[in-house]
């Protein structure tokens, strides 16, 4: 016999389950559309906001604007949505008001807008990014959730949408176990709407993927075009490339067309970023994408864009500043980007979790090699079913929004976890996916040194392309010595990046090299670090952590002041520490010998 329901019972202060209800309509992978060239109309801007600690939005459904009881009579109310504060979207709510600066959990944001209708028949609200989970509710009405900080979701809302309209977005930072991340990051946790807020206006029957690039045989003459429909139609599509003189006519079938296209476009490289334009029309829709074209893969040990050998001269960077947050514009972007070029770079680790689609394109502009990664970070819940289908969605969402960008040579399916069995099985699926979705780039890690052998020896090794190491010798592992041991005692069939090695240090604090938190310290780290790794012919890149310093509430010395100090360069960018021309000359001397 089920249990009874007690005589006394008010549904939002009794029921523990009370987020149940909310646990369906998952916006994901399978829910993406793909927005290339579309007008779309933006939400961001002036938002009412209200701290919801408690989540008493969800409990008490304050969606539903129920003003009123059953007989008429006036209700109280725990809300007053035209009454609450303005906070502007996309934003970071910690970087707003140092009363938010350490807040985790949930806040309820909301705002009205007008609609009318044209010619479109249905209509996607699609948030860029909202940090972790998302709930959105349209006039009255649950639309669906979104699980992820950082990659998008997308959510039908054409039967919902009146003329005038009220929107209300529930945002929940809460850190937990069973989450990818976990509650344990060494990064700050902002919450918030961070990336843009749109509307999209398609026909019946619409373009839902485009995916394009070179077709990785070695002969650099052939591209590859892959469109998806909203519906399972027979029909044709158009994709051109005016710059290439293609217009081709693609079948499609039950949805899905697939063509290789001959051609000879100008490859892509960072030297090189040459972009072209390409379009498909099918039936009443047309996308359109700037695209570069280039072929990576692995042979030998070595790594070769397009058929040349390549060592990534690379470093790691955070998404983060100082007055916006991860809430970053595309000036701060490019500052960072710029700061690569500065550096030496060729290649950039873009960590632990999706950046903006922006940070992609923009490199694609300024001719940048990217990693990207998804955030199964430590200590993750690799024996739970559900923690590992987030994971591969985030993975899905992350390759399915950056396909075409030419400058992503790498995707990483996580950082720095112990290789247990579990963990084994749910990384390796990840490997697996990444390889089955996308045969056009490189997928790795970034694995731990067996700090008993002293040996690169991951278990998880075999299911990557490359291998990512980090290692601290010369900071969390003193011994410099013990680097060049690891190094000898390895002997890897495939090409290593060493991803993480560095030293913190505060800006303009001086002192002598065993003086830990120096600049003199962490330069010297560089340059013994530098010394070892180039004397290993089996290591074809790095990306030293990291480029600027970031905000960590792990780090609460003296030194660290809850900042994590091993940047390159200080936390707003202006000054550069001792290292960075360290790094900068070994990289320049490396250029020149390519």
């Amino acid at each position: 016999m089920g249990t009874a329901k007690p005589k006394i019972y008010m549904s939002d202060i009794h029921l523990e389950d009370y987020t149940k209800q909310y646990e369906v309509k998952f916006a994901n992978a399978d829910t993406m559309v793909f927005d290339g060239g579309r007008r779309t109309e933006l939400l961001n801007g002036e938002w009412q906001y209200a701290v919801d600690q408690y989540d008493t939005c969800l409990r008490q459904q304050w969606f539903k604007e129920k003003h009123y009881d059953e007989n008429g009579y006036t209700l109280p109310l725990d809300y007053s949505f035209d009454e609450w504060p303005l906070m502007r979207l996309p934003s970071c709510w910690n970087t707003e008001s140092e009363k938010y600066l350490l807040y985790d959990g949930s806040m309820v944001f909301t705002r009205r807008f007008s609609y009318y209708k044209g010619t479109e028949e249905e209509v996607i609200l699609k948030i860029d990014a909202a940090n972790y989970l998302c709930r959105v509710f349209l006039n009255g009405e649950y639309i669906g959730m979104h699980r992820g900080g950082s990659t998008p979701a997308y959510f039908q809302i054409t039967k919902e949408l009146k003329k005038d309209n009220r929107i209300i977005i529930v945002v929940d930072s809460t850190r937990r176990a069973e989450q990818v991340p976990t509650e344990n990051t060494d990064w700050f946790n902002y919450g918030g709407v961070y990336r843009d807020i749109e509307l999209i206006r398609l026909p019946k029957t619409y373009i839902k993927d485009f995916r394009i690039s070179l077709k990785p045989d070695g002969t650099y003459d052939r591209i590859q075009v892959k469109v998806k429909l909203s519906r399972p139609v027979t029909t044709t599509a158009e994709v051109s490339i005016a710059k290439l003189g293609i217009r081709e006519e693609i079948t499609i079938e039950n949805g899905t067309g697939n063509a290789v296209i001959d051609a000879a476009p100008e490859l892509w490289s960072p030297e090189n970023p040459k972009l072209y334009k390409a379009e498909v029309l099918c039936m009443e829709d047309s996308v359109s994408d700037m695209v570069g074209f280039r072929e990576i893969k692995v042979k030998d040990g070595e790594i070769f864009l397009n058929g040349r050998p390549i060592f990534l001269r690379g470093i790691s960077c955070h998404e983060e500043s100082v007055e916006h947050g991860k809430a970053l514009t595309d000036e701060e972007r490019i500052q960072n980007l710029r700061l690569a070029k500065e550096l030496g770079c060729n290649f950039m680790r873009i960590a632990h979790y999706p950046h903006s689609e922006r940070m992609a394109k923009l490199a694609d502009e300024i001719g940048m090699l990217l990693w990207e990664e998804i955030p199964v970070y430590w200590a993750i819940r690799f024996e739970r079913e559900q923690t590992y289908e987030d994971a591969r969605n985030q993975l899905l969402e992350l390759i399915t929004r950056d396909y075409n960008r030419a400058s992503v040579i790498i995707w990483s399916v996580g950082n720095e976890n112990a290789d247990t069995e579990e963990r084994l099985k749910f990384m390796s699926g990840l490997a697996g996916c990444a390889h089955q979705e996308d045969t056009t780039r490189l997928v790795s890690a970034a694995c731990l040194v067996d700090s008993e052998k002293n040996i690169i020896a991951d278990r998880l090794a075999e299911h990557l392309d490359l291998i990512g190491i980090n290692e601290y010798c010369g900071w969390y592992t003193p011994d410099f010595e013990k680097l060049l041991q690891l190094l000898r005692n390895s002997a890897p069939e495939k090409p290593v990046i060493i991803t993480e090695f560095g030293a913190d240090a505060l800006a303009g604090h001086h002192g002598t090299i065993s003086d830990k938190g120096t600049e003199e310290c962490q330069a010297y780290v560089y340059e013994r670090q530098i010394e070892t790794l180039r004397q290993i012919p089996y290591i074809k890149g790095m990306t030293p952590w990291i480029l600027y310093d970031f905000r960590c509430p792990r780090r609460t010395s003296f030194i660290q002041k809850y900042y994590n100090r091993k940047g390159l360069c200080s936390e707003d960018k202006k000054y550069k520490k001792m290292a960075f021309q360290i790094l900068q000359n070994f990289y320049f001397e490396i250029a020149k010998e390519e």
